[in-house]
């Protein structure tokens, strides 16, 4: 064996590990980016979960008020039946803004926001939204790496081959999406 073949044979060696290693990292990173999509989706549900009780609170010292009711309601059936991080995106947008409109209501309302049950579904919204919040960055952080190595070189080569394609990160697109529902302790 001479020494050019030898060449070649460590040349074809190091591709093979190279390929390898690039592989593993591709199938680790969407791995984490499924595993932080579930987180969020969790949260979301969390959040999605929490809304009939909230709901049906106001409904009691609100009822005249269906419209702001039913765009919740609404809101929280397009959140529930959306799957994609685009379309859940989109739907948790809609939500947030209902339930902003739902929270400036309960303001119409001392009674309302004086109950120990809405105060304390007020608290639940605070704690799951600070935990979407959380979630949805640590998902757009992998989403974020995951996409970084499918489009650097020489690993976009090994993801072309593998059929690894970019996710999309879970953002909201109107600015009023970006505010947190107010949640409001005051008397």
């Amino acid at each position: 064996m001479g020494i050019p073949f030898m060449l070649f044979l460590a040349a074809v060696g190091a591709i093979v590990v190279f390929v390898i290693v690039s592989y593993n990292r591709l199938v680790s990173l969407t791995q984490r980016s499924q595993s932080a999509w579930s987180d969020v989706d969790v949260q979301l549900k969390r959040r999605t979960d929490l809304v009939p009780n909230l709901v049906e609170s106001v409904k009691g010292y609100a009822a005249h008020e269906r419209g702001a009711l039913e765009a919740v309601v609404k809101a929280r059936g397009a959140a529930v039946a959306a799957r994609t991080p685009e379309s859940r995106a989109e739907a948790e947008g809609q939500l947030s803004q209902a339930l902003r409109g739902l929270f400036a209501l309960a303001e119409s309302y001392p009674d309302l926001k004086a109950s120990a049950n809405f105060q304390s579904l007020q608290a639940s919204l605070a704690e799951i939204e600070e935990a979407i919040q959380n979630a949805r960055r640590y998902f757009n952080a992998v989403v974020r790496d995951l996409n970084t190595v499918i489009q650097e070189f020489p690993s976009n080569l090994v993801a072309g081959f593998f059929q690894f394609r970019a996710h999309a990160f879970f953002e909201l697109d109107r600015p009023e999406d970006r505010q947190v529902p107010k949640v409001s302790f005051g008397g």
